[in-house]
């Protein structure tokens, strides 16, 4: 199993830096963010390093939101949360991870990133940009 000795979510992983966790299998970990958005931001982490999303098994990635889903839907009720937010940011940690963030649609929590609009034509041209790219495989 791949480990970074330098990683904070493998020292975690493996029992060296403490946390407090809501969910463990052979897979993944589950555990409360240290600095949270809302009470009940919870982490879910590979066990085994990964830096990036791309860099994870497809089983493992799999898994990881398969229990993404199922720890949602109890932060939901324990929270009584309108709904739970998933995001994948990774450039904290350097070791793939998944944030799920009880939300009201009344909490104010801004917006991620700035939006911006597509000037005529441009969205279009875009799409095909990757299209072309995905096709080419």
């Amino acid at each position: 199993m791949k480990k970074d000795p330098a990683c904070i979510f493998c020292k975690i992983v493996g029992g060296e830096i403490p946390s407090a966790d809501v969910y463990e299998d052979e897979l993944v970990k589950a555990f409360l963010d240290i600095n949270p958005v809302r009470v009940g931001h919870t982490l879910i982490v590979p066990k085994e390093h990964f830096p990036f999303m791309t860099d994870v098994p497809d089983e493992t990635l799999s898994h990881a939101f398969k229990i993404s889903k199922r720890l949602m839907e109890d932060i939901k009720q324990v929270y009584n949360a309108d709904f739970v937010t998933l995001a994948v940011v990774g450039i904290d940690v350097p070791h793939f991870h998944l944030h799920l963030i009880p939300r009201k649609h009344s909490d104010e929590i801004p917006v991620f990133w700035p939006t911006s609009k597509y000037e005529e034509g441009e969205m279009e041209k875009q799409a095909k940009k990757i299209r072309s790219f995905i096709s080419g495989k």
